[in-house]
């Protein structure tokens, strides 16, 4: 892509997401609202907690219930949407950007995330219908129509839903593993990316019976794999796993302080960087779990809702734990490790800093945290000499890191010359390599690298990204067809098909950071309509709970 739309849509993505996403009243609205719920609805996600397990191992089911899926396929279906890049990735992106603190936020996004799917699955559910080839559909934007007349918020959230479809659930994931076979295997993206391109065709143009059978049968797999892979990590790297709990609560209200090549992160920045995350890893209030779970056969829409409690535990509190746990032991996120330097993430300042001093520490911490910094964009031109910038009065940042050992090259051979340097950018088309700290995937595999399994570790981690970002990218083509349908009609549905799996395949080619950035932003589009539909219906979920227990009770009357 033409660097300077890069550029500029770079630029229009940073002011989107610094309006939605990454802004300040974003993840209080989020966790706002599951607090809410938690406390209206007196702590559903514990004291439900027991039932939803015994609803989904199918101790309830009703053979003449209707739906195209059980608990469990619907179960499965929802967490391989969510058990994705969020949770290799997504943590350490999280990690890489605020610190053990970020972790905290992921965790309390989950706790209170729980009650939130609760009820927008419960919702949903609800307001179902059956479309013109007898299949059920349902989501939040059956919610705003049927039952609150917002025709033009269900519009709109609908076309959000096929807008994240491809930013949340197809891009990013493209992207990790053509990234994660390209470093552990040598497979060059465009290859990664047409045959699991291919691949994702062929399961998701057999609909939603082929997508649950899928999911049912890999989305066990692939946790029990990574959940190895994990540990085979951590037992190395015991005696670090209280002092990682210990920092992880220490900062939580704190931001965490500086460390290694790791520059700190404030508490405010922390206190997004986790709460947003944890939002693109276990979705709850994105509205998109709502949609798989509605094609579940169960003719009481609580119990559904019951059985989405469980994303959250399994997809954060477990998963993604795991992930920081390896991250945060093995002590790789505070390392620089050989690089190459994407653009978007590289940028010259003016003057020499370095972290041996705490002034430039001091400096650095506020500019990487948008205080009040001194710190100036370095403009001018560099003499490179043999792959070597010589002289000159600059500092390269890359990855929220001082960069080492730069160098500069084009096609594969030392580059020597004159390079431009403009508000802080490179004004050259040559390849930059150098020293850094890593984030996403890449930081993730190197810490899976830190085990018993040694350099085999890593494999692991490419094995189950490509499980679990593959089976995230067939949830997420179903939940963008059911908004195709919702917005078009049933024909609408194969042409959206053959568009998703081509952004498959160019997507494993792209710019990492543009993508993730492409992904922040869909996911608040999503949110936030979803979140405003469900509080305004707060008191008909409370009497829809007490109408469903008080069926149960005459239905079951030896309890549950």
């Amino acid at each position: 892509m033409n660097e300077d739309i890069v550029n500029a849509l770079t630029d229009l993505l940073n002011l989107m997401d610094g309006f939605l996403g990454s802004a300040q009243w974003f993840p209080f609205a989020l966790l706002g609202t599951g607090i809410f719920f938690t406390l209206y609805l007196k702590f559903p996600q514990i004291r439900f907690f027991n039932h939803a397990i015994r609803i989904v191992r199918g101790k309830y089911d009703k053979e003449d219930a209707k739906g195209d899926a059980t608990h469990f396929q619907a179960l499965a279906t929802a967490i391989s949407g969510t058990v994705g890049t969020g949770n290799i990735g997504g943590v350490a992106l999280a990690i890489y950007l605020g610190g053990p603190a970020a972790l905290f936020w992921m965790w309390m996004t989950a706790f209170f995330g729980m009650t939130t799917k609760f009820v927008e699955v419960t919702l949903s559910h609800k307001y179902r219908m059956v479309d013109e080839k007898g299949h059920i559909v349902g989501g939040p934007m059956y919610v705003m129509e049927r039952r609150l007349n917002m025709k033009w918020l269900a519009v709109f959230f609908a076309v959000a839903t096929v807008i994240s479809s491809l930013g949340s659930g197809n891009l990013p994931q493209s992207n990790n593993i053509a990234n994660g076979m390209a470093s552990s295997f040598g497979v060059p993206e465009w290859i990664t990316g047409a045959v699991l391109a291919t691949l994702l065709f062929m399961v998701i143009v057999g609909g939603i019976t082929r997508i649950v059978r899928v999911a049912e049968m890999v989305v066990p797999f692939m946790a029990v794999v990574y959940f190895i892979g994990a540990l085979a990590v951590i037992a190395v790297n015991l005696p670090q796993i209280v002092p990682s709990f210990l920092v992880i609560f220490q900062d939580a209200f704190t931001g965490s302080a500086a460390t290694g090549g790791f520059l700190g992160a404030s508490f405010a920045y922390a206190f997004n960087r986790g709460v947003n995350r944890g939002l693109f890893s276990n979705e709850a209030g994105q509205g998109s779990a709502p949609i798989a779970h509605a094609a579940a056969k169960a003719d009481e829409p609580v119990s559904e809702g019951m059985v989405s409690i469980l994303e959250p535990f399994i997809d954060t509190i477990i998963i993604c734990t795991l992930t920081g746990l390896v991250i945060l032991s093995s002590g790789v996120w505070t390392e620089k490790l050989e690089n190459r330097f994407q653009q978007f993430d590289m940028h010259y300042l003016e003057g020499n800093y370095t972290e041996k001093r705490e002034e430039d520490r001091a400096e650095l911490f506020a500019y990487l945290n948008f205080g009040d910094s001194s710190v100036k964009s370095f403009e001018g031109e560099l003499t490179v000499v043999d792959g070597k910038a010589i002289g000159g009065d600059y500092t390269v940042l890359h990855n929220r890191s001082i960069a080492e050992e730069v160098r500069y090259s084009f096609d594969g051979e030392p580059y020597s010359g004159k390079i431009t340097v403009i508000d802080g950018k490179l004004e050259s088309e040559l390849d930059v390599d150098g020293k850094s700290l890593v984030h996403s995937v890449k930081l993730t595999s190197e810490a899976f690298g830190r085990g018993l399994l040694g350099e085999y570790g890593k494999y692991i981690v490419s094995i189950t990204l490509v499980l679990f970002a593959f089976t995230t990218a067939v949830a997420w083509s179903y939940y963008g067809d059911r908004a195709m349908t919702y917005l078009f009609g049933v024909s609408s549905v194969l042409p959206y098909r053959i568009f998703y799996c081509l952004g498959f395949f160019f997507a494993a080619i792209a710019d990492t950071s543009l993508v993730w950035l492409v992904s922040a932003v869909t996911l608040a589009l999503m949110a936030i309509p979803n979140l405003v539909s469900i509080v305004l219906l707060y008191r008909e979920m409370g009497e829809t709970i007490t109408e469903y227990w008080d069926k149960f009770d005459k239905e079951h009357p030896e309890g549950y």
